[in-house]
């Protein structure tokens, strides 16, 4: 009797725990990063940019909370520099033949909109993670340093002139293309 109450107590508290620990977790909520968002902010002594990832639906935890953690990495990357390419073509035509009074008109609009990050981060880290069982939704709070921040600044400069070189000559791919399917049907 002694050995079995021994053995049964040894089971239950840490089982008990464990529950309550899951039941306080439950009843507080998700943690206040995941409703603050990412951004740049001065916590206590250490100034630092954050980024929040979450991904919702995926069944297979690892991969959730991977991919939490690398949108929480694109959450801090897209504070330094987001390159935002607007292309846009507008052509129209109205042509009247003889006597006016048939006339043929037509017109074509087209818009292209590519939005780059392209930054090398080091330093950033995972620092928290919460899973909402209610919603199935993994977050993962991701940190930055200021003086990692200041140190990945001196390398993106030499990156900048290489993104506007290829989104440059992406656009003009794009209008190429454009040209190439005007000409296959007879538009000019």
């Amino acid at each position: 009797m002694i050995r079995s109450h021994a053995l049964h107590s040894g089971l239950v508290g840490p089982g008990l725990a464990i529950l309550l620990a899951m039941g306080l977790a439950a009843c507080g909520g998700p943690p206040k990063w995941v409703e603050k968002g990412s951004g740049a902010y001065n916590e206590k002594d250490s100034k630092a940019f954050y980024g929040v990832g979450a991904v919702a639906g995926v069944r297979n935890a690892p991969l959730a909370w991977d991919t939490a953690e690398n949108r929480g990495r694109a959450e801090i990357a897209k504070t330094f520099e987001t390159y935002t390419g607007y292309l846009m073509r507008d052509y129209a035509a109205s042509t009247t033949a003889g006597d006016f009074t048939r006339n043929t008109e037509e017109q074509h609009v087209e818009r292209a909109i590519k939005t780059i990050t392209t930054v090398t981060l080091s330093g950033v880290r995972k620092i928290d993670q919460y899973m909402d069982p209610k919603t199935n939704t993994y977050y993962v709070l991701t940190k930055l340093s200021l003086e990692d921040m200041k140190n990945n600044l001196e390398q993106a400069k030499e990156l900048n002139k290489e993104v506007r070189d290829y989104v440059k000559r992406n656009a003009d791919r794009l209008f190429e293309r454009l040209e190439q399917e005007e000409e296959r049907r007879g538009v000019r």
